[in-house]
């Protein structure tokens, strides 16, 4: 029973955590918006402690700012911040392609032509970002390297905050595109071409700039439809 017991705490745990990264990731929750760990627990029914569990584990994730008697906000890099962290990424993400040219299955194939086939159909920017992000997520999956899985993952997530404050709006069928040419050239197996694209599609992200909009939302509104996609109160 107490077995059953610690599986339910780990499993409202790591739904609350994918609540609020899916919030952030989305732009529901803005750079620099405070999370007050009682309006949070409230909205998702949960209690404080396992709401403070999953904001220690996004500030380890780089998405979330925890202060000392300040409390919890999403994080808010700075511009400088976020063009070390595409040059960064940049070098893994060129890793990534230089190690799966020639080698996806077809079932790798056909998994990330559907999911530019998705990314393609989206028209919501938010959305579209996380789309465009988990899509160079799944090609660093592919590579079986848990390292390089590992630290795409944090930096892909770090740079939807970074596309939130400072991202130019873009046509999506543009992204789209620049993703359907890196599968193409990972088909043909051209690993010199993969890399050039991939440098030049984290190159031109980098080069939007905006400044920071202002969002006063209330939290409880912003978490409500996350709450019922984790089958949260």
């Amino acid at each position: 029973m107490a077995k059953k017991v610690d599986d339910q705490g780990r499993g409202r745990s790591q739904a609350v955590h994918r609540a609020l990264k899916r919030a952030i990731l989305d732009q529901a929750l803005s750079p620099g918006s405070k999370l007050p760990e009682d309006s949070i627990g409230e909205r998702l029914g949960v209690s404080r402690t396992l709401v403070r569990e999953a904001l220690v584990r996004l500030s380890e994730e780089g998405l979330v700012d925890l202060r000392p008697n300040k409390g919890a906000t999403v994080a808010r890099p700075t511009l400088e911040e976020g063009r070390n962290l595409f040059l960064t990424r940049m070098a893994l993400e060129r890793l990534v392609v230089e190690t799966l040219a020639g080698k996806l299955t077809k079932e790798q194939i056909d998994t990330l032509a559907a999911h530019i086939a998705a990314e393609d159909a989206e028209k919501e920017h938010a959305t579209s970002i996380r789309l465009a992000g988990e899509f160079h997520t799944m090609l660093a999956q592919m590579t079986n390297n848990a390292s390089l899985i590992r630290y795409v993952n944090e930096l892909v997530a770090r740079s939807s905050l970074i596309l939130a404050l400072y991202g130019r709006p873009h046509s999506s069928d543009c992204a789209v595109s620049e993703h359907q040419e890196l599968l193409d050239s990972l088909i043909a197996g051209k690993a010199e071409d993969a890399s050039k694209l991939m440098a030049h599609h984290l190159d031109s992200i980098t080069t939007r700039a905006l400044l920071p909009r202002e969002d006063d939302r209330n939290i409880k509104d912003v978490l409500t439809a996350y709450a019922a996609a984790e089958g949260l109160a």
